[in-house]
């Protein structure tokens, strides 16, 4: 998969929900994790058993003025809004960071503002902050990834996504390509 993405929480105050999080970001392969004006009791770990502290870069920025994300990266708030993008027709940035809201809040309207996309996943009400990262980043995986197609039909046969062959280099002027003909 090319790109990158990382996954972040504003105002998080729960260590569970920290480290769950942290821990599926881990799993799905994130680049970094990140918090915006997180409770300090939320470094206590204890739901992290795959050590991710120490294989995942963490950011923990005290504002939203203190995000220093990468250039090109863009900002996907994920939040229960009219006019968010449902996320299982949104086409997700190469280079992205995803952002939630804390336990019982909602992403600060600073913080939205700051997005270049809001997407919500379909559900009737809120759900839980890690439970909604996962989702968000299995959902990445499963758009971007090189996976083969889903059957049409309960119990059908899989296919195979056949493997990607290299073809022959291409030039812009015939003169260089004469030189790199074999036939």
């Amino acid at each position: 998969m090319r790109g990158y993405f990382a996954i972040g929480v504003e105002g998080l105050s729960k260590p569970m929900n920290f480290g769950n999080l942290l821990r599926s970001a881990h799993g799905f392969g994130a680049s970094f994790f990140f918090t915006i004006n997180a409770d300090t009791a939320v470094r206590n770990i204890r739901s992290d058993t795959s050590n991710t502290v120490d294989h995942l870069p963490y950011y923990a920025w005290e504002g939203i003025e203190d995000m220093a994300l990468p250039r090109n990266c863009q900002l996907v708030g994920v939040e229960l809004t009219d006019d968010a993008v449902e996320l299982p027709s949104f086409g997700h940035p190469v280079l992205a960071a995803y952002v939630m809201g804390a336990e019982r809040s909602s992403l600060t309207p600073p913080l939205q503002a700051r997005c270049d996309h809001i997407i919500k996943i379909p559900t009737a009400f809120c759900i839980n902050v890690a439970t909604a990262g996962a989702i968000v980043m299995y959902d990445r995986i499963r758009s971007m990834g090189k996976f083969a197609e889903r059957p049409v039909a309960t119990g059908a046969p899989t296919q195979v996504r056949p493997q990607h062959v290299q073809g022959k280099p291409v030039f812009r002027s015939d003169r260089r390509a004469s030189i790199f003909e074999t036939e």
